[in-house]
Formats: structure tokens, C-alpha cells, sequence
């Protein structure tokens, strides 16, 4: 997804942004220092990708409009900032906290998802659907299955060795 969003946003980088413990929503099952360490362990190779931590500092607000605001004031105003959504979550756009503002401060691009249309108002990625989810990885992981061909070698030996998902 990252590679396809590169590709066609002309994106110079990509930073990652693995969310804290929102107040909206049940918390990663993982701990924010795993998962910060699966995705330097996945994105080692990328150079154009970046793991950004701010969300896991506890206190941080976990809303996306005071994340962009905080990247707003480090790139500055004429940086352009986009946020890359799955279809499932761009649906739910309307529910966030300060959606408006979220709009105002990033454009946004969405990756399909079956099953999910999208207006024409937003920047569509294109690329080919991939037949799994994080959800159904984690559930492999758990029933002690291979996920080896799902994530990179280094993630999967990472999951394993902690139990993070057993």
C-alpha cells in the first residue's frame, strides 16, 4: 500500500504513525513498543519510510486533528500533508473528531476495500486488493499458524518469538 501511495501521490516519504491507546476505540492488542519494533523491522529497506512515535507518548490525545496540527507546525504550511486511509475508515470519516479540520489540514487518499464505494471527492490509490487483512493475520498468529508468507520474514520471527498475538 505504502509503495502504490508513493507511486501515485509523488510522495517523498511516508511516515507511519502507529496510534496510542485511543479513547474511542479498543486499544492494539500489541504493545506500542512492538509494534513500533514489527514496523522498523518491515520498512528497514525503504529509505522514503519513516515510524513517527508521537501517538504512543502517553498523554498524547490520540485524535488525528491534533497530530496533523503538531506536523502542520513542524513542516510547515506549504508541505503538503496526506493522510492514506482504507475505504473502511474514510467511511467512518464523519464520526472522528473534527472531521472538517482533518479535511483542512491533509488531503486524503483512500485505498479500496470490497464492499465499500467511495464518493468522487476523494483521491482514490489504485491498486490490486490484497486477499488478507491484519485482523485474520493476528487470528493465524494465535492459532499458531505460519504467517510467513502474509508479513516479512523478520516480522513474523519478531510475533513468534514474543507470543504477541497467542
Amino acid at each position: 500500500m505504502a509503495r502504490a501511495a508513493l507511486d501515485e501521490l509523488k510522495l517523498e516519504k511516508i511516515l507511519f504513525m502507529p496510534t496510542g491507546a485511543p479513547r474511542y476505540r479498543t486499544p492494539a492488542v500489541a504493545s506500542g513498543e512492538h509494534r513500533v519494533a514489527m514496523l522498523r523491522l518491515a520498512l528497514e529497506d525503504e529509505p522514503r519510510y519513516e515510524i513517527d512515535a508521537r501517538e504512543l507518548v502517553p498523554g498524547a490525545s490520540g485524535y488525528t486533528i491534533d497530530t496533523l496540527k503538531e506536523l502542520r507546525l513542524e513542516f510547515g504550511a506549504d508541505t503538503g500533508l496526506w493522510l492514506l486511509l482504507g475505504a473502511d475508515q474514510y467511511a467512518k470519516l464523519g464520526g472522528w473528531h473534527r472531521p472538517e479540520d482533518v479535511k483542512r489540514l491533509a488531503r486524503i487518499a483512500v485505498f479500496e476495500r470490497p464492499g465499500i464505494s467511495l464518493d468522487r471527492k476523494v483521491a482514490v490509490i489504485p491498486m490490486k486488493p490484497l486477499p488478507i487483512s491484519a485482523s485474520e493475520i493476528r487470528a493465524r498468529a494465535a492459532r499458531g499458524e505460519d504467517i510467513s508468507p502474509l508479513v516479512p520474514a523478520a516480522v513474523a520471527d519478531h510475533i513468534g518469538r514474543h507470543r504477541l498475538y497467542a
